[in-house]
């Protein structure tokens, strides 16, 4: 088969997501029993990469493949389905399977073989710590590994864009002020931390992200109604009684709690906000935002983002996507003890909390955990 030319990002990236996964194995040996899966040396990582982000350009009969690679061996995992003779791991090879294992929660086994890495089947079922590499969109790698957690939650560790590499930075989770969905989308140094509850408004993010209709959410407090100074009266589709399915759903970890995500995060693609409150209670959607009556516009906000060598920057709010941006912070500056959630629809995705630090408006991008 023709070699494909090195892509320049896998190599950059390789000796520093390996480093990672080190970190992460020996902080788990030392906080439990719980088995992790094999870990890829710097040439393995550096190969699958190269070959997902290859596979990520062609086209198998029009469509773009979408695969998830898992680096470990059939006994790692349970109901493995094996093919006869295993695959080589070519981006040619992976087009052409891509359609059987492209729908979420599969993955290719990625093992080394008699000739090389080779594909030896499909498997739902990975260990704790398991590399795995999944092509989001042409030219789109992420790499992430399986928390450990029961809900299937899975933390990424770096995203590939063409030539542009973003290293996510766990440690941006012990910053002031940092919000707790950030927090459990980054998950935990400490691998015990992984075995918490499903965190609704990370898989409400996902989802909104998801529809690419761009969208808004306002958390705001279950008791008091101060916030309601800042919507313009009466929202068109206010809710009464407030819809608490999701609040219940999530407490009894039902088989219908994906619906009811998708369920929620669907109202947001309508104009205007979705008011959702802090224990997940649906108030309504279609909600106009409005300045407070006798309080300032916002002049600018702190943006950041978590990757490694991200800096904070002040801006004004409408240059981080336009109205919707714009309303969304003055909402926030207004309304201190709420937070927004705005997805747009170029899939970037932003938190709006206000910052008791810095005294302002906290911008937090990020997409580039909910890939």
């Amino acid at each position: 088969m023709e070699r494909e030319a090195a892509y320049p990002a896998a190599r950059i990236v390789s000796p520093k997501v390996h480093a990672y996964f080190t970190r992460q194995r020996a902080e788990a040996g030392a906080g439990g029993n719980t088995p992790v899966a094999s870990l890829p040396d710097t040439e393995t990582i550096q190969a699958i990469v190269d070959a997902a982000f290859w596979a990520s350009l062609r086209r198998e009969e029009g469509f773009i493949p979408k695969i998830s690679l898992a680096y470990l061996s059939p006994a790692e995992t349970k109901s493995a389905l094996l093919v006869e003779r295993p695959l080589p791991l070519d981006p040619g090879v992976l087009t052409k399977i891509a359609p059987a294992v492209e729908r979420p929660g599969i993955h290719l086994g990625v093992w080394p073989g008699r000739e090389g890495l080779s594909v030896w089947g499909a498997t739902r079922t990975i260990p704790s710590l398991c590399f795995v590499v999944e092509v989001a969109a042409p030219g789109l790698i992420v790499i992430k590994h399986h928390s450990g957690d029961t809900a299937g939650k899975f933390v990424n560790v770096a995203v590939l864009e063409g030539d542009q590499v973003k290293i996510i930075d766990g440690h941006t989770a012990a910053t002031p002020d940092c919000p707790a969905l950030l927090t459990s989308l980054l998950g935990s140094e400490s691998p015990a931390g992984w075995m918490q509850p499903v965190n609704v408004l990370a898989q409400v993010a996902v989802s909104m992200r998801a529809h690419r209709r761009g969208g808004s959410l306002l958390v705001v407090p279950a008791s008091g109604n101060s916030w309601r100074e800042s919507i313009v009266s009466p929202i068109p589709y206010a809710v009464s009684p407030p819809f608490a399915a999701l609040a219940e759903l999530a407490s009894a970890s039902s088989p219908q709690w994906n619906r009811a995500i998708d369920a929620v995060a669907g109202l947001t693609a309508v104009d205007g906000a979705v008011v959702l409150t802090e224990q997940y209670q649906v108030l309504g959607f279609g909600a106009k935002i409005t300045r407070r009556r006798g309080y300032a516009p916002v002049e600018q906000v702190m943006v950041t983002e978590p990757i490694e060598g991200g800096q904070a920057t002040l801006v004004h709010p409408d240059k981080l996507g336009g109205t919707r941006h714009l309303s969304a912070a003055q909402f926030v500056q207004d309304q201190q003890d709420c937070a927004a959630l705005i997805a747009s629809q170029d899939g970037r995705f932003t938190v709006f909390e206000w910052s008791s630090c810095e005294s302002m408006v906290h911008a937090h991008r990020i997409e580039a955990l909910l890939l």
